[in-house]
């Protein structure tokens, strides 16, 4: 590694095809390229609002930005 700013960078992840058509290669993304994510699926579902995820917020219940009447 000759140049100092190649430290400061990082590789895009794999990708496939071309211009409009070029999307992630899923099969050669992982923790090795940053994209690991253990926890998703678990907010995706408290983000969607079901009520049997982790974290979900109960009926009813006020919001954290809502004021406590």
């Amino acid at each position: 590694m000759s140049d100092p700013l190649d430290k400061a960078t990082a590789p895009p992840p794999p990708t496939l095809g071309e211009g409009c058509l070029s999307r992630y290669d899923l099969d050669r993304l992982g923790t090795e390229v940053g994209t690991e994510f253990e926890g998703a699926h678990a907010l995706w579902q408290q983000l969607q609002g079901h009520p049997d995820a982790p974290g979900a917020p109960d009926e009813g219940a006020p919001c954290a930005d809502e004021p406590a009447i």
